[in-house]
């Protein structure tokens, strides 16, 4: 019997060993969206999943919390890109967060971007546990090198319980981002 569980142990190691962390993320209930990325633990804006250098090893770039150049609060967050994967999601540099919504319900989904030289796409909509229903806003619909305000009516459709909002890099250059809020549309 004990032979059989240590073998279990080198196949369960053996299996994990392949496996790749995909996003890493600080969560602390307190800190509610954190939107505007003010709140931040070991260089990570807190309650948001990112794909960082340190779970995507193909790309060549860096976080910052640009305490320069923001639209709201103190910071933005900065991706500042030297290579990445056109591919996007967890494949490229990039971050996501997901909150609890009501179904039937409309949000609105309202972001500041800037982007100088990258390109980007940001998906949104209602999810649920494996299918969700995205639209995408990409980087040709905003114009380069000065801070634009983005927003979307985004329905969430019956049986969905989930908001999810995902931010991509998928060429290099520099990009900003600030002041995320994700909200119920009155009435």
């Amino acid at each position: 019997m004990k032979l059989a569980g240590v073998l279990l142990c080198w196949v369960q190691l053996a299996f994990c060993a392949g496996c790749t962390q995909m996003s890493e993320q600080v969560e602390d209930p307190g800190a509610g969206p954190n939107g505007g990325f003010e709140i931040t633990r070991s260089g990570l804006p807190v309650n948001w999943r990112v794909y960082s250098p340190r779970t995507i090893p193909e790309g060549s770039y860096e976080l910052v919390l640009d305490r320069d150049d923001f639209r709201e609060g103190a910071q933005s967050l900065c991706f500042r890109v030297k290579e990445c994967s056109p591919t996007g999601g967890w494949h490229s540099p990039g971050i996501t967060q997901e909150l609890a919504a009501d179904a039937d319900t409309t949000y609105l989904v309202r972001f500041w971007i800037k982007s100088d030289g990258c390109d980007w796409t940001v998906s949104y909509g209602g999810v649920r546990a494996k299918t969700g229903v995205l639209e995408t806003v990409d980087a040709s619909e905003v114009e380069p090198g000065a801070w634009r305000l983005v927003e979307r009516r985004v329905p969430v459709p019956a049986g969905h319980e989930r908001l999810r909002f995902e931010l991509s890099i998928t060429s290099p250059g520099n990009l900003w981002i600030d002041d995320v809020r994700l909200e119920p549309v009155a009435g």
